[in-house]
């Protein structure tokens, strides 16, 4: 007997919210909890006073339409935690939230969060960086904790959010380091490795290390780069800080976007909460790896689709990200991402979009509905030229040379990415109408740099 989908037992086609109020919405009154689980048959919320509390108090959720769950609690529940527990064969299963905003040590419980009793002095309305020409986009990728934990940054928060508040910051024969760095080099947008909740480390060990790509929650800040994992509040307001120093400091912020796979397709909320939807299978029902990391998002499903979007849109209103680089963007369907551009534009009109064109493995999404380079033209969304970096640097992996260490014959491939990839005249053609289509680039933090290269 072959495996039998869930997909056989319930429409979820007949079960679609469009609502903009899934999640923990607080108010100082009262907060509503909503929940899209159309399949369980029970769903109780579960409310912990603090962080640390071991027990909780349990309330029994009400089923309403379109496979949503909800439940309204008068009171003032700011800055508690909270969790939902299902029932699973039989054995009641806690799990954090998936729309949660906030979270105690390794995404263990989910936080209803009041954002105003946070939020850094001054965060509202605080200086956010003058437009800028698309085309005049300057990126510096870099992952956080690796910004500041050299012992000689002369940071004082080394591996911490806080560190890019830091000011005339020295290191070794007085060079700039740190925020000061950065100014010197002229960059115009920082981009930050994932800074989302991820499951790869344990936030309450400092010394584990992880580039992040492996998603536990995608709305709340990692918590191993704040000085307190444990108290929720603690991750949103240095998170928040360090958006504000660079801001003002004319650098716009970047956050690197994993909505591609998640870190596990069983012990992951979605999974638990409304088993077998947001993931692609194959006719067999076993999970297809177009990530390379055991699985892959359906963003083609509705509600995948409306949490990719009503996360992007938190990121950029709450947190007031300017741009998004999504890993792996080839996984996403193309009216996905064209609906991501203009929800963001409606937002910010400057935000910036871009990603990798391609996928980590082979994909049950059909080709010609991923997002491959050539599919951005007409748009405001990017995609890495990886023809100017081949062609620059010679290939990702092994000793095939590139135009700067020897190789002849790319002058055509480089005068290409000089033009912005688009159709300059009849013999220099490439895959964009405009130049704001494409990221020139040369190394990345994946695979071997231009240095290697020349080793």
């Amino acid at each position: 007997m072959g495996y039998k989908l869930r997909s056989d037992l319930i429409k979820w086609d007949d079960h679609i919210y469009d609502g903009e109020d899934l999640g923990a919405t607080y108010n100082k009154d009262f907060t509503l909890f909503k929940v899209w689980a159309p399949s369980r048959e029970d769903i109780k919320l579960i409310i912990y006073e603090s962080h640390n509390d071991s027990q909780g108090k349990i309330y029994p959720m009400i089923r309403g339409n379109d496979g949503v769950w909800e439940l309204r609690l008068d009171g003032d529940y700011g800055n508690k935690y909270y969790n939902y527990i299902v029932s699973l064969d039989g054995i009641d299963i806690e799990t954090p939230d998936p729309y949660t905003k906030g979270a105690t040590a390794n995404g263990k419980r989910g936080m209803i969060v009041d954002f105003s009793s946070i939020n850094p002095d001054g965060w509202k309305n605080h200086r956010i960086p003058r437009e800028l020409d698309l085309n005049q986009t300057i990126i510096y990728e870099m992952h956080v904790r690796d910004f500041s934990m050299n012992r000689f940054s002369g940071m004082k928060s080394k591996g911490k959010y806080l560190a890019f508040t830091e000011k005339d910051t020295r290191g070794a024969n007085g060079i700039y380091t740190g925020l000061d760095h950065l100014l010197e080099l002229g960059v115009t947008h920082l981009h930050l490795m994932p800074v989302f909740d991820f499951a790869s480390v344990d936030e309450t060990k400092p010394e584990e290390y992880n580039w992040g790509y492996d998603p536990y929650l995608y709305n709340v800040p990692e918590g191993s780069y704040s000085t307190d994992p444990f108290d929720g509040r603690v991750r949103i307001r240095e998170f928040k800080e360090m958006i504000r120093a660079l801001h003002e400091n004319d650098i716009r912020v970047i956050m690197d976007v994993v909505y591609n796979h998640t870190f596990s397709q069983y012990k992951n909320p979605f999974q638990i909460l409304e088993p077998e939807y947001y993931y692609r299978r194959n006719e067999h029902g076993e999970y297809t790896n177009g990530s390379g990391c055991g699985n892959e998002i359906a963003s083609e499903k509705s509600m995948m689709r409306k949490f990719i979007l009503d996360s992007v849109k938190f990121w950029a209103k709450e947190y007031k990200i300017d741009g998004f680089r999504f890993d792996l963007m080839a996984l996403h369907d193309i009216d996905t991402m064209k609906q991501i551009e203009r929800e963001l534009k409606k937002i910010n009109p400057n935000v910036l979009i871009y990603g990798e064109p391609w996928t980590g493995g082979n994909s049950s999404l059909p080709y010609d509905m991923q997002f491959r380079k050539g599919k951005q033209r007409g748009t405001q969304i990017a995609v890495f030229n990886d023809d100017f970096r081949n062609a620059i640097k010679g290939d990702n992996n092994g000793n095939a040379r590139g135009f700067v260490n020897g190789h002849w014959g790319l002058e055509y491939e480089i005068k290409k990415g000089i033009i912005g990839s688009i159709k300059y005249n009849e013999e220099l053609i490439g895959f964009s109408d405009e130049p704001c289509e494409t990221i020139n680039y040369v190394s990345c933090h994946d695979n071997l740099t231009l240095f290697d290269k020349f080793e």
